[in-house]
């Protein structure tokens, strides 16, 4: 990386790591976000994350942002440079059963009980998550504005998609390992010609199968 793209790159993550100092006196904080609400099949995946301080994590970003492989590269370097991580799963029969918000509030808490290391503070993607007692701070678009919820958001990606990978070597024909399970055209033409598979949500589905 040329020295002037560097120090811009510096610059843009040391703005995205204001939170992270504003509330550096409750110790070690915590970034939380969640993968695959929208989905029509899959898990909806959490992740939970602390990153070292005064570290670099060059083109961290809300994973939206990130290409697939910038993603992958990002996942792995997460994984071995964070302070602790943490990751929470609810799967399709959870979401049937409780709601989609619910669902993630469950991969939420169960990210946090994944941590090896307690936070001190939870930055979280926008909402607050019930039945959690570590101080918890919502931040509308969080994954663009906090390198922590960042990382949780390309930790909880890469997760849930390489998940969505596996299930489409199981189920083939609907093609999961383009879409990840969104609702294509392809997906749901799919859905119409063999019906739903074991992953799918059948609370999302109810307008496209009878």
């Amino acid at each position: 990386m040329k020295e002037e793209k560097r120090l811009l790159e510096e610059q843009r993550l040391l703005e995205m790591s204001s939170f992270e100092r504003e509330y550096s006196a409750y110790g070690l904080i915590a970034g939380i976000d969640e993968a695959g609400r929208g989905p029509l099949a899959g898990p909806v995946v959490a992740a939970c994350c602390i990153l070292p301080e005064n570290e670099f994590f060059y083109y961290l970003n809300d994973s939206k942002k990130v290409t697939p492989r910038r993603r992958d590269i990002l996942f792995d370097e997460i994984q071995e440079r964070a302070v602790a991580f943490g990751i929470g799963i609810a799967d399709h029969n959870v979401i049937d059963e409780v709601n989609i918000l619910n669902a993630t509030y469950k991969a939420m808490q169960a990210a946090v009980k994944d941590m090896k290391k307690d936070p001190g503070m939870l930055l979280v993607d926008a909402v607050t998550i019930p039945e959690v007692l570590i101080p918890q701070v919502p931040i509308v678009h969080g994954d663009a504005r906090s390198v922590s919820i960042a990382a949780a958001s390309i930790l909880a990606k890469v997760t849930r998609d390489r998940m969505m990978l596996e299930y489409d070597k199981l189920y083939p024909e609907y093609g999961f390992a383009s879409h990840k399970g969104y609702g294509t055209k392809q997906h749901i033409e799919a859905l119409k010609k063999y019906g739903p598979c074991p992953i799918h949500r059948r609370t999302f589905i109810k307008n496209f199968v009878g």
